[in-house]
């Protein structure tokens, strides 16, 4: 059993509140648990606008399939109109 964590630090620059930060963060956190399989949860900044932190986690039996789902995620991300990848932390154990 492999299993690959990341940790996703995010801009939201046109949130203006809470609200509006929490329906991109939502949004990106289904696509990702839909269209991966993948657990997906908001783990920092939720008192920021426009600063989001996200913590996802796969597993597989091999650790070619781990790195497939986290690259289908960084593809998720990078083609997330509404928020800016700043940071990106993964490990495969």
């Amino acid at each position: 059993m492999v299993v690959g964590i990341v940790r996703i630090e995010l801009h939201v620059p046109a949130a203006r509140s809470l609200k509006d930060k929490r329906q991109v963060v939502r949004s990106l956190k289904e696509r990702i648990r839909e269209r991966v399989g993948a657990a997906v949860a908001e783990v920092d900044h939720q008192d920021l606008w426009q600063r989001a932190a996200l913590g996802v986690a796969v597993v597989a039996g091999d650790g070619g399939r781990v790195r497939e789902q986290l690259d289908d995620v960084r593809r998720l991300v990078d083609h997330a109109f509404e928020a800016q990848l700043l940071d990106w932390q993964e490990d495969v154990q």
